[in-house]
């Protein structure tokens, strides 16, 4: 199953389960495929579904969607871009975000599957 059939069947759900009762769900999916290269896509708790460039979640978003928006160049950018893009949204989260937050995972999801790519220390160090 392609990430864009995945997506559009998590959305089926989503709208399916919100007739029948409360729910919330806010999902970041994304995925490569041969055909389409990698795709992320935005999935609201209103079952609203997006394609996206980029994305982030929660409280974090507020800081890390302005960084996003500024240094993302469409068709430029590279995997060592992207790092650099998401080391700054790490660095701006440790002086403006109201937790302390030391350790951090950024995992690579590309056609030769899911890596992560160390950074800080190791979660279970603490």
């Amino acid at each position: 199953m392609s990430t864009h059939a995945q997506a559009n069947f998590c959305r089926g759900e989503l709208a399916t389960a919100l007739r029948k009762g409360p729910y919330q769900v806010n999902i970041l999916l994304g995925g490569f495929d041969k055909k389409q290269g990698g795709s992320l896509y935005f999935l609201d708790h209103m079952a609203s579904l997006q394609k996206v460039p980029y994305g982030s979640q929660g409280y974090a978003s507020n800081f890390c969607l302005s960084i996003m928006d500024r240094a993302y160049l469409p068709g430029q950018c590279t995997e060592e871009a992207a790092l650099k893009i998401i080391r700054q949204c790490i660095a701006e989260l440790k002086i403006r975000f109201l937790l302390s937050q030391p350790n951090f995972i950024i995992k690579v999801v590309d056609k030769d599957g899911v890596r992560v790519v160390d950074f800080g220390a190791d979660p279970a160090d603490n």
